[in-house]
């Protein structure tokens, strides 16, 4: 098996990929770069590629049909808009989102008010190429295409993460740990560009969370999310140990 992570931003020179190769018992970093494009996020798929990408995969039901109602003059009657928190939280957060809070205890950035935003119409386009490049893409986490939230995934495996975004110190400690708890991982010649690069850190990291999600290790939608979740994208958030990625 071979599983893709990429930290996906709005331009090429913050885009992260990582390719991770898995054998019986073990797993191996093929590759690490950052400074990636929509070509070649496709390209490095091949026939048998599994995708996880940390970039929201879709806009919230309630957020598409509120802006699309002011554009067109036929918005809600202002007293149905009443500006405060809760009446927002529907057009600011996905039903996944919500999931997210629940599972970790903090709401991801919201993208639909957030600068996330951006990066999320990138992956649109990215979407459609991946599509029209014939990868199947199912936003709801059902075939080789995961959203995944490597902060996320990270804090369910019980790793600290205070700060490793923005401190390479803290990146290397956890990077120590995260080779003591799996052994079996080889980074190879990457560690120091993990270290060096959040963006690069964070594809390694959704690499891993895309081998959870392709043996089936994480939370899939319920019945009554299904639907909705083909729309808005889900967050394949990990269950089980870290230590078990390494089993089939």
């Amino acid at each position: 098996m071979r599983t893709i992570g990429v930290d996906l931003a709005a331009g090429v020179p913050g885009t992260a990929l990582a390719e991770i190769v898995w054998s019986s018992g073990g797993a191996r970093l093929v590759r690490l770069t950052v400074g990636v494009d929509d070509a070649g996020i496709v390209a490095s798929i091949g026939q048998d590629g599994w995708l996880g990408l940390d970039c929201p995969l879709g806009w919230p039901d309630a957020f598409v049909d509120f802006v699309q109602a002011h554009h067109g003059g036929t918005a809600p009657a202002l007293g149905e808009v009443d500006g405060g928190a809760d009446w927002r939280r529907g057009l600011v957060y996905r039903r996944t989102d919500a999931v997210v809070r629940d599972r970790i205890g903090r709401w991801p950035l919201s993208v639909s008010t957030d600068r996330l935003g951006v990066t999320a119409l990138r992956g649109a386009g990215l979407l459609r190429r991946l599509a029209a490049g014939g990868f199947p893409v199912d936003r709801a986490a059902e075939g080789r295409l995961f959203e995944v939230y490597p902060g996320g995934a990270l804090r369910i495996w019980g790793f600290d993460t205070t700060k490793y975004r923005v401190d390479a110190t803290r990146r290397a400690t956890l990077l120590a740990v995260l080779q003591q708890r799996a052994p079996w991982f080889d980074v190879g010649e990457f560690a120091a560009l993990a270290v060096a690069s959040a963006d690069a850190f964070d594809a390694v990291i959704a690499a891993l969370a895309t081998r959870a999600a392709a043996t089936g290790r994480f939370v899939r939608p319920g019945p009554g999310d299904l639907e909705v979740a083909r729309r808005e994208g889900w967050v394949a958030l990990p269950e089980g140990e870290f230590e078990e990625l390494a089993r089939p």
